[in-house]
């Protein structure tokens, strides 16, 4: 009976919360796994360009651990969904959205580097060494901001935000006393909020 008491501030019970939870994680692996199988299937036919037996041993080292981190990357999508499936029914919802999201966030992790390592073998063939190893510096640096670093700076503006909400409520709701004496200009005084032990 637990179960159905509602625990948010959505008003809604911990399954409902769990449901929703794995719709909106299998909605982002949607768009994830979008770019992996893309990724993957230009890795694969890239083996079989007539380019490819001119590659030297540290291009042929990149493609192959590249396309094992799409691989790897693309398992850690499909995961929650076997897990999903075996797990059906069983009353585990919460623990296997608890683990999918842990998997999510291995595979964007891992799907950084594959995107790295791809734009490093491209430009390396294309334009040289030097050019491979900045661009896969830049890869890595950009998906590191835009995936690590700006959800974490949102966070934390986020929680600076609703920490000064309270404060500048109890600023607002501060009585307005005229002090004796005071003109009628429309100055007013606010006696400062009173805080509670």
């Amino acid at each position: 009976m637990a179960d159905h008491v509602p625990c948010t501030a959505r008003n809604e019970t911990p399954l409902e919360r769990a449901d929703r939870n794995f719709g909106e994680l299998l909605q982002e692996l949607r768009v994830t796994q979008t770019g992996v199988q893309i990724l993957f299937a230009f890795l694969l036919t890239l083996a079989f360009t007539p380019r490819f037996p001119s590659l030297d041993p540290v291009q042929r080292a990149t493609y192959v651990t590249t396309l094992l981190l799409a691989v790897l990357a693309a398992a850690l999508f499909t995961a929650p969904a076997a897990l999903h499936r075996s797990l059906f029914q069983r009353g585990a919802k919460p623990r296997v959205v608890q683990v999918s999201s842990r998997l999510a966030t291995i595979g964007m992790g891992v799907l950084v580097l594959a995107f790295t390592g791809s734009v490093l073998l491209v430009v390396d063939v294309t334009t040289g060494r030097a050019g491979g190893v900045a661009a896969g510096a830049a890869t890595l640096c950009v998906c590191l901001g835009l995936w690590w670093l700006l959800p974490r700076l949102v966070r934390r503006a986020g929680l600076s935000a609703e920490q000064q909400a309270p404060q500048q409520g109890a600023q607002q709701a501060a009585p307005v006393v005229r002090q004796p004496g005071a003109p009628l200009d429309g100055a007013v005084h606010r006696e400062p909020p009173v805080r509670r032990r």
